[in-house]
C-alpha cells in the first residue's frame, strides 16, 4: 500500500507542478526582467526534471542524526577547506600554515574547522588534566593554576579576529597569488571564552615595577613573546573556548592567550607560563622574526595592533561573475577589520581608486572584529577595477599601496594593509592586481 500511495502522491505533485507552469506561462520575460532582484533569474522550463520530479533523496529515509556524534558539513561542501601554504613551512610541514577560505564564509564567525592556523613546531596533543599555567616574576604572590582552577574565575565571551601580521605579505612587491584565500587567508574571526588576565592579577598583586609580560607556550617551539603590561591590564584574555566549544588542538588547546586586535603570533597558543618583568625579554620571535625593515635601514620592533584593513570577498578570483549578464543586479561584499578599534565605514571604487562610493555595513559591528560590508551593483558587462577602503573610529584610514610603501618600503612582509584591488574583465573573470600611481 505504501508504494501505491507514493506513486499516487508523486503523480499528484507532477500534475500540480504542470498546472503551475501553465498558470505562469503568461508571465513575460519583460516582467521578470523588471522585477528588481529577479533580473537575470532563469525561468524554469516545464520539462526541468529537478522541479517536475521528486529527487531520489525525497524517496528515501535519511540517516539518523546520531550517525555522526560530532556534526559534519554536507559532503557537497567538501571543497570548502583550509589550504596549506609552503610559504612559512620552514622546510617542513610541522612548522606550517593553513589558510582560511574567507571567500566561502558567511557572516563574521569562522567555523572552528576552517579557522586560520599557524604553528612553529607542529600541533601538540596535551592532556588538560596535566596542563598548568605558571604566573611569576614581578608579582606579589606567584601562582600555578590548573585548568579547573582557571575556570573558577568569572568568564567572559568576546568576538575578535586573529590575523597573522604576514597576512598579504607576499604581495609587497606585487600580486603573487591569483587567489583571495592565499593572498588574505591568514586570518579568521571567532567568539572566544575565557577570563580577563587583569582579573587574575587582582589576586596576585602586580608589582609597580612590572612593565612587561613574557607569554610562553609549552609546545615544542616554546613560542615566546613580550607584551606591554598596559595591554595586559586592558583586554588581554586567557581563553579555553572558541565558538561555544573547547579550543581545537591547532588553536592552542587547552588554553591560549588572546590579545584582541594584536598580531596573531602574540596570542601565544598552548600557553604555559607568564612572567612579569621591568624590561622586554627580546625573545627570538621579536628580534630575529616579526620585525619590519624600513627604507632607512632601521627595523621596527615590537609591532602590535593590526592596522585598519578590508578586502572584497565577492567577487574574487575564486568567485567570478561569469554567470551574469548586463543589467543583472549583484551584491559586492567583503570584510573590514581593525586592531585599533571599530570599523566606522567602507568605501568601494569601480575604477581603481579614482572615485569612491560608500558601502553599507551589515550585521554586527564590533570592536576588533570582522565587519561585513556590501553594495548592490547593476552589472554592465564592462571591465572594472574593484577596490575597498576601510576606516575606523580611531581615525585611521586604509592607505593606498603607494602611501604604504613610502613609509615601509618593500622589504617587510609584515603589517601590509594597503588597498587591495581586483580586476574584473568584461567576461566577469577576476584577477589580483595592484594599483600604483
Amino acid at each position: 500500500m505504501r508504494n501505491e500511495h507514493s506513486q499516487h502522491d508523486a503523480e499528484n505533485v507532477s500534475a500540480e507542478r504542470r498546472d503551475f507552469f501553465k498558470k505562469t506561462a503568461a508571465l513575460s520575460a519583460t516582467a521578470i526582467a523588471g522585477a528588481g532582484m529577479l533580473s537575470g533569474t532563469r525561468a524554469m522550463a516545464e520539462d526541468d526534471p529537478v522541479i517536475m520530479n521528486t529527487p531520489d533523496w525525497g524517496h528515501k529515509i535519511g540517516y539518523p542524526v546520531t550517525k555522526n556524534r560530532y556534526g559534519m558539513p554536507s559532503p557537497y561542501e567538501h571543497n570548502i577547506t583550509r589550504r596549506n601554504a609552503k610559504l612559512l613551512s620552514s622546510g617542513n610541514w610541522q612548522a606550517s600554515i593553513a589558510m582560511c577560505p574567507i571567500q566561502d564564509l558567511s557572516g563574521i564567525m569562522t567555523p572552528n574547522g576552517l579557522f586560520f592556523s599557524r604553528c612553529h613546531g607542529g600541533i601538540p596533543t596535551i592532556n588538560p588534566s596535566e596542563w598548568r599555567l605558571m604566573i611569576h616574576g614581578l608579582v606579589e604572590k606567584p601562582l600555578v593554576l590548573t585548568l579547573d582552577q582557571l575556570k573558577r574565575y568569572p568568564n567572559v565571551s568576546r568576538v575578535h579576529f586573529v590575523e597573522c601580521p604576514a597576512n598579504g605579505g607576499p604581495e609587497w612587491r606585487g600580486p603573487q597569488f591569483n587567489s583571495i584565500q592565499f593572498a588574505k587567508g591568514m586570518m579568521s574571526n571567532a567568539e572566544w571564552t575565557g577570563v580577563y588576565l587583569k582579573d587574575i592579577l587582582k589576586d596576585l598583586g602586580l608589582k609597580p615595577s612590572a612593565k612587561w609580560m613574557l607569554a610562553e607556550g609549552i609546545d615544542s617551539s616554546h613560542m615566546g613573546r613580550t607584551v606591554p603590561v598596559d595591554k595586559v591590564l586592558d583586554d588581554a584574555m586567557i581563553v579555553w573556548g572558541q565558538n561555544g566549544e573547547a579550543l581545537r588542538p591547532e588553536q592552542g588547546y587547552p588554553v591560549r592567550l588572546l590579545l584582541p586586535g594584536w598580531e596573531g603570533n602574540l596570542c601565544v597558543k598552548w600557553l604555559g607560563r607568564l612572567e612579569f618583568a621591568a624590561e622586554p625579554f627580546y625573545a627570538k620571535e621579536e628580534t630575529a622574526k616579526y620585525t619590519a625593515l624600513k627604507p632607512s635601514g632601521k627595523a621596527i620592533q615590537h609591532f602590535y595592533a593590526n592596522e585598519v584593513n578590508s578586502i572584497i570577498t565577492s567577487p574574487c578570483p575564486e568567485k567570478p561573475w561569469t554567470d551574469l549578464k548586463a543589467g543583472d543586479m549583484v551584491e559586492i561584499e567583503g570584510l573590514a577589520w581593525s586592531g585599533m578599534g571599530t570599523i566606522d565605514g567602507v568605501d568601494i571604487s569601480f575604477d581603481g581608486g579614482n572615485n569612491w562610493v560608500e558601502a553599507n555595513l551589515k550585521g554586527l559591528v564590533l570592536p576588533k572584529s570582522w565587519t561585513r560590508f556590501s553594495f548592490m551593483y547593476k552589472y554592465e558587462g564592462k571591465p572594472l577595477i574593484l577596490a575597498s577602503r576601510a576606516r575606523d573610529d580611531a581615525g585611521y584610514i586604509q592607505p593606498t599601496i603607494d602611501q604604504e610603501t613610502a613609509v615601509m618600503g618593500v622589504e617587510s612582509v609584515y603589517h601590509r594593509n594597503g588597498i587591495a584591488s581586483w580586476e574584473v574583465t568584461a567576461e566577469g573573470k577576476v584577477n589580483n592586481v595592484q594599483v600604483r600611481s
